[in-house]
């Protein structure tokens, strides 16, 4: 086309359409459809700003549009004025104007051709008229007659459907399979009553459906793995193939023939499991490797002890001196006072140290604690061979965190083993050699749980080599301002946040709080009050200041039993709070702020059960 002006092309095409400078990337003419569907003026503007795309694409398009005059893509979309992409086809040709060689494009939104794409559909079904229809049912009714003994004899599903999606027939497997009557199913819509929605839950399209492509393109469609909805709703896992049919040389619909898959998907699933595992396993060097885990997730126990009271400098030289020895420690505190640090400091400044420190929960053991302790074999073919702890901690530290808790039973059998450096795996009788330090923790008084039975004199004495009794946060106020310190820094690192200022006032809260949680809850109001500080300086929120001394209320000696009745009452309020949920944020695990596989265990341990807090009153 040459010497047109590009305004008088624009006018006259039927598409919205731009002319654009291809050296310059510039729009040159608009028409007014262009310009209402950008909801802006066009010309003087890049051409590419307006196009979710790249700018190769744009080049690679307009070298195809000069070598075969005219050439289309839809390798781009529009991007609208409120922040949308809309789909669109791109068709360019070149015309010679006054100003020079340029690049005509039609802008033609997919949404509008699938518009225009079902009208003409729709017209053409109408126009069909009444009698194509009932000529299609009566096509679908013979084929049902003909084949009836198959299609209720065969064990896959199948069903057919004619050209506008309505059931025609549905065999006996589908109906016992899809839970849907023959009566709820024919001469309704079926992808809206089985096939309506993903797994996931996004609704299914009819368009994107490959059962009516396979009749629509006239060929057949074979899944693998998609759902369909039985009739009480749960979905099932199938494949199937659609497979068009016709009327002698006319389309009739489409036979569908799928089969239940939900077993096999979960087997393969179990597989994937199996083998993933297996590939885990054989890709650590040692089996202990797989329980150093633990270990990274405890940040703490990677950081340096901080504090400079006596309490601390008296303890840090109590870890130098015991550290170099293999003698056992127990070390006792209040939760929150960094018995797992004190652990790690010991088993990092010993000879034991190339070695790892092996962690056991006695608070949060599983069901199979004979196979934790001591490990097991494969029987008959059966389980796997797996270290226990005490086996895996040889050469370095077992850490029998919570030791209070372990089960009385288990506490003679793990006193012998660790007094005669000897373990027998679950399922054999050969005793295997080890050689293993043992430190301790706990935060009860381990000396009054002997008195009261539930825990063994000899035990005690075996752990209680070297003691190391840990100071609560609030007997050492001078340690609040550096930890303070320490805990912002940290949170900041990992938040990506700048530090901000912890003023004269904020450390007057801190260190008026009595500190319940001790060290853990202060790094946890660290990390709060990094969250909700906008400015510079840290807002400490969620702490009242501490009862004078000569204010505080005299303390009540409890029983034991009173302590544990107080315990149980503590955590089924607890659970009535979070209607009985445990993990997650918000969860009743959270709001202890302890770990959730220990509130398992005490759940368990007092015989708690969703009678008691559903019940609980308010």
């Amino acid at each position: 086309m040459k010497d047109f002006a590009p305004d008088s092309i624009l006018g006259l095409w039927p598409w919205p359409a731009v002319c654009v400078d291809p050296e310059t990337d510039r729009v040159c003419a608009a028409n007014p459809d262009a310009e209402r569907l950008f909801g802006r003026p066009l010309v003087g503007d890049s051409f590419l700003r307006h196009l979710d795309g790249k700018a190769g694409d744009l080049v690679v398009f307009a070298d195809a549009v000069q070598h075969f005059g005219r050439h289309w893509t839809r390798d781009f979309g529009l991007r609208l004025p409120d922040g949308e992409t809309r789909p669109c086809e791109l068709t360019g040709t070149y015309i010679d104007g006054r100003d020079g060689h340029r690049l005509l494009i039609a802008l033609v939104p997919l949404d509008e051709l699938q518009a225009r794409q079902d009208i003409a559909e729709a017209a053409h079904l109408h126009r069909s008229g009444l009698l194509e229809w009932k000529r299609t049912q009566t096509f679908f009714s013979e084929l049902e007659r003909q084949n009836q003994l198959i299609l209720d004899a065969a064990g896959e599903g199948i069903y057919g459907i004619n050209a506008d999606g309505q059931t025609t027939f549905v065999n006996r497997a589908a109906q016992e399979m899809l839970g849907w009557s023959a009566e709820d199913l024919l001469g309704r819509d079926t992808h809206a009553i089985i096939h309506h929605r993903h797994l996931n839950g996004d609704r299914y399209d009819h368009r994107d459906c490959p059962i009516y492509h396979s009749f629509r393109n006239e060929r057949v469609s074979r899944v693998e793995d998609e759902v369909f909805w039985r009739k009480d709703g749960r979905p099932i896992q199938v494949e199937y193939v659609s497979t068009p049919i016709y009327d002698g040389q006319v389309l009739a619909g489409a036979v569908v023939i799928f089969r239940d898959i939900s077993d096999r998907k979960e087997n393969e699933r179990r597989l994937r499991e199996a083998m993933a595992e297996v590939d885990a396993l054989r890709d650590r060097l040692e089996q202990e490797n797989a329980y150093l885990q633990e270990e990274i997730s405890s940040a703490r126990a990677h950081y340096d002890v901080v504090g400079k009271a006596p309490a601390i400098q008296r303890t840090l030289k109590q870890v130098e001196l015991v550290a170099p020895t293999d003698a056992n420690v127990l070390i006792s505190g209040e939760s929150g006072t960094g018995k797992s640090l004190i652990a790690a400091a010991v088993h990092k400044a010993s000879d034991r140290r190339r070695r790892s420190m092996i962690r056991l929960n006695c608070a949060a053991l599983p069901d199979n604690i004979d196979t934790e302790l001591f490990g097991q074999v494969r029987v008959n073919g059966r389980g796997i061979d797996k270290a226990g702890r005490l086996e895996l901690a040889h050469g370095g530290t077992l850490f029998l965190e919570e030791v209070a808790d372990l089960p009385l039973d288990y506490q003679g059998r793990l006193l012998d083993a660790l007094r005669d450096q000897q373990v027998t795996r679950v399922g054999e009788d050969r005793q295997r050699r080890v050689n293993v330090r043992i430190i301790a923790c706990t935060s009860r008084d381990l000396s009054r749980e002997v008195v009261a039975g539930r825990f063994r004199e000899d035990l005690y004495f075996f752990l209680n080599v070297f003691p190391i009794a840990l100071t609560p946060l609030r007997e050492r106020p001078e340690d609040i301002p550096p930890l303070a310190a320490h805990f912002l820094r940290l949170a900041c690192r990992r938040t990506k946040r700048a530090e901000p200022t912890i003023t004269t006032g904020a450390i007057r809260k801190l260190v008026a709080y009595p500190w319940p949680g001790n060290v853990r809850e202060l790094e946890n109001v660290m990390e709060r009050a990094l969250i909700v500080s906008t400015g510079d300086k840290l807002q400490i929120e969620g702490l009242e200041a501490s009862l004078p001394t000569s204010a505080k209320p005299a303390r009540t000696i409890l029983t034991e039993q009173e302590l544990r009745a107080l315990e149980v009452e503590n955590l089924i309020a607890c659970l009535k709070q979070t209607g009985g949920r445990v993990a997650g944020p918000g969860g009743a695990a959270e709001l202890l702020g302890i770990r959730q596989t220990t509130l398992y265990s005490r759940i368990r341990k007092h015989g708690i059960d969703p009678a008691m807090w559903s019940a609980a009153p308010s």
